[in-house]
């Protein structure tokens, strides 16, 4: 299955914007006017203007002018009505004292002035005479020129005013729905972009072809369904289906996730959900997808989270919409979630979601049509095989295996590869699991120890039937890990039986008692290892009712269908204070049995034990034919078989997860809550 792209996912096909773009002059428009305002009423205000280059001018009395034209320091003078502007041949000083220029202004009397002139032309002043627009057109003008910067002023707020009232996210807006919206035609996912869930898309075809053709239905009294949830673990695809979906039918496609609806203040839930369904009837048919329901779908009353009050209206109002729009709407709701157990029944009952589409993991074949969609822009070399990495991939989703080909592209490119070949897939899939590779010293006492804890892991996965194969042990550092056994799967299961899960009791084990059996003491290399067995053996006992004295009963808290956690705030223990100690026996009694038959498996196989943990100490890593060659002195046929000479090679099976790694992190580490060693499963959902 493609990965989805807003579950976490690699990427999906480019969609469209689904909001035209906004013209550019609009954003200039708006500094022109603050510049306006700037220029013409700000500057003036202050005595200065950015059209100025000139030195100030004097502001001098009538008096003073007169006296300086009689000193002859008055080189000319322009009059305009009672005005009078002139150049001085030495600086003059205003009234005020503050200013001294050559420049100055002096207002004369409107009366007594005749003399002005001859006494101007007598000390030879050059004279310039001015009109002055007087009437209507000046008082006009500078009623413009008074009033301008007001009125734009007030166009600026008024339009940042529209704008924030008007805008998405703007301050009046939080009561309207903000759908993504794919427009009909313009969604590029089709199906051919979906790939390993062939079930799930065979059931989605019915309602492409009632929205192409909601008549072909309409006439024989058939209803489509209102609502159809798809269900699955999280990167499966359920978003990029209810995309392909939309595109296949050329319908519109609004787009929104559960949490969008829920906001801080009370009623705006609901009020989305109204806006929504509203817009959705305007452009019938087309399709709302809610992504993660569960955000806003559990059940009432359950007391989960805060804000429940708000939740639970605004999931009343989808319960509320969902019954109202008429089917001849053709309005179909899409909705996808991880977590289908904790939504509200009245939410899944017919007549609102009618049906739930199951997108689980893909198989083999599934992941091998997923990477081939995947690596359509990817130059690959002539020694890929999609087939094999399909196979060793196991319980890999659509998001993993997108990631899986992106970090063998990067990987290529890091060694100026031309194309990327088999071994840039295999570092990209070590990568994954075991993280970076690392330098890191180590002293030969804790080197030793490290090689033979993981030469304890794998020779009881190579010795126990019912394992599964090893297909490689190093003891190069990986992220936090000294060192690492990868055991892939070679086929695919969905039921585990009893027998599967003690020997993966006894894998687990294998690390600590090869370090008791070579190094004669045990380390703090086993920590997660002891986590791992304890979990799985408590499973066995009050999940799977594996246990001869409890018997085929049920013990084990509610979990998620496909998170595979517990559901509620703590572990909740529904048996009495005698049954858990029952329990606790039984679980002992599993991991004892299984740490004595490591004990006898490794004692009388320790000559291998010692081979192996000598071949780890020379070359740190060892592929699954050297591996075999050491322990049974054999190397694998081309049908993978041993060679009759060979010890019997085990049955082996997977649950039809990913691969198991052993981890091995710094044993010298004192915290309590460190991790110290692991043993890490896939989870088990049989």
């Amino acid at each position: 299955m493609l990965a989805e792209p807003d579950d976490n996912s690699a990427q999906g096909p480019t969609e469209p914007s689904s909001h035209p773009h906004k013209p550019w002059w609009r954003s200039i428009l708006l500094w022109v006017m603050v510049g306006i305002v700037i220029v013409f009423w700000v500057l003036p205000m202050f005595g200065g203007s950015i059209f100025s280059t000139s030195q100030p001018t004097a502001d001098i009395s009538y008096s003073a002018f007169i006296s300086e034209v009689t000193a002859n320091n008055v080189a000319s003078v322009t009059i305009t009505d009672y005005t009078i502007e002139g150049t001085a041949k030495k600086s003059v000083t205003s009234q005020d004292g503050k200013t001294t220029s050559t420049q100055f202004t002096t207002t004369a009397p409107q009366f007594g002035n005749e003399t002005l002139i001859p006494l101007l032309q007598q000390h030879h002043v050059s004279i310039n005479v001015k009109s002055s627009n007087s009437g209507a057109a000046t008082f006009w003008l500078n009623a413009i020129f008074a009033i301008l910067p007001i009125v734009l002023l007030i166009g600026l707020f008024w339009w940042l005013g529209r704008r924030a009232t008007s805008a998405e996210g703007g301050l009046f807006s939080f009561a309207q729905s903000k759908p993504r919206l794919y427009m009909g035609g313009k969604t590029e996912t089709r199906f051919n972009d979906v790939a390993g869930v062939d079930e799930a898309e065979a059931e989605l075809i019915e309602i492409v072809d009632y929205l192409k053709a909601p008549e072909r239905y309409q006439r024989l009294g058939g209803r489509v369904p209102k609502g159809v949830l798809l269900v699955g673990p999280p990167g499966t695809g359920k978003t990029l289906l209810a995309k392909a979906v939309a595109g296949e039918a050329g319908v519109p496609f609004y787009s929104m996730t559960g949490s969008e609806f829920v906001e801080m203040l009370v009623g705006v839930g609901a009020s989305r959900v109204r806006d929504l369904f509203q817009k959705a009837k305007e452009n019938a048919p087309c399709i709302i997808f809610i992504d993660e329901l569960d955000a806003v779908g559990r059940e009432r009353g359950a007391g989960w989270g805060g804000g429940n009050d708000e939740r639970e209206q605004t999931l009343n109002q989808i319960l509320a919409e969902m019954d109202g729009f008429d089917r001849q709407q053709a309005i179909i709701v899409l909705s996808a979630t991880n977590r289908p157990d904790v939504l509200d029944p009245a939410l899944l009952r017919p007549g609102r979601f009618d049906r739930q589409v199951v997108v689980d993991r893909p198989d083999k074949n599934g992941r091998e049509a997923i990477l081939r969609v995947h690596v359509r822009n990817i130059p690959l070399a002539s020694d890929v095989d999609l087939e094999m990495l399909a196979r060793s991939t196991v319980g890999m989703v659509g998001a993993d295996l997108a990631n899986l080909v992106n970090e063998a592209a990067l990987a290529a490119a890091r060694h100026n590869l031309t194309s990327v070949n088999q071994a840039s897939f295999e570092e990209a899939f070590d990568r994954m699991q075991m993280g970076l590779q690392r330098p890191m010293v180590m002293s030969p006492d804790e080197r030793r120890m490290v090689a033979f804890h993981e030469s304890g892991h794998a020779l009881v996965a190579m010795l126990t039937p019912g394992s599964d194969p090893v297909h490689k042990v190093t003891i190069t550092p990986h992220g936090q890990a000294l060192g690492v056994t990868q055991m892939v799967p070679v086929d695919e299961r969905h039921s585990l039986p009893r027998s599967y899960l003690l020997a993966r009791l006894a894998v687990g084990l294998g690390g600590r008692v090869a370090e008791e059996l070579i190094i004669g003491e045990i380390t703090t290399g086993a920590e997660n290892d002891l986590q791992m067995v304890t979990k799985l053996a408590h499973e066995m006992v009050t999940r799977w009712g594996m246990s001869t004295r409890i018997g085929a009963m049920s013990l084990e808290s509610e979990q998620g269908v496909f998170l595979g956690r517990e559901v509620g705030l703590g572990q909740r223990q529904e048996y009495s204070e005698q049954t858990a100690a029952v329990v606790d026996t039984e679980v002992q009694q599993f991991i004892t049995e299984r740490y004595s038959y490591v004990q006898r498996l490794l004692t009388e196989h320790r000559e291998q034990l010692e081979r192996l943990g000598q071949a780890l100490l020379e070359h740190e890593s060892l592929e699954e034919d050297e591996l075999r060659a050491v322990v049974f002195g054999t190397e694998s046929t081309s049908d993978g078989a041993p060679e009759p000479n060979s010890a019997p090679r085990p049955s082996l099976n997977s649950d039809g997860r990913s691969p198991i790694r052993v981890w091995l992190p710094a044993p010298g580490t004192t915290s309590p809550d460190a991790p110290s060693s692991a043993l890490v499963y896939p989870p088990q959902t049989p």
